[in-house]
């Protein structure tokens, strides 16, 4: 299982790093767990496959965030 810090999951997703903590904030995404320093670590299928989702629901299915934040909770 390949864990991703925040950084390197807005990368790979080609999103900000804001981004992935406004959804964790939210609870859209859940970090998996924190290296000693105290960086979110997210499983790399999991998140990749969560924010395909939101986006998906954003921009092919036209929810506002505010719809999508109950969708998933």
């Amino acid at each position: 299982m390949a864990y991703l810090k925040i950084g390197q999951l807005a990368k790979k997703v080609g999103c900000l790093p804001s981004t992935i903590h406004f959804y964790t904030q939210e609870g859209l995404l859940k970090e998996d767990s924190r290296t000693q320093g105290g960086y979110r670590l997210y499983d790399e299928k999991k998140a990749v496959l969560a924010i395909k989702r939101i986006v998906n629901l954003q921009t092919k299915k036209r929810y506002r965030l505010s719809e999508i934040i109950k969708i998933i909770k």
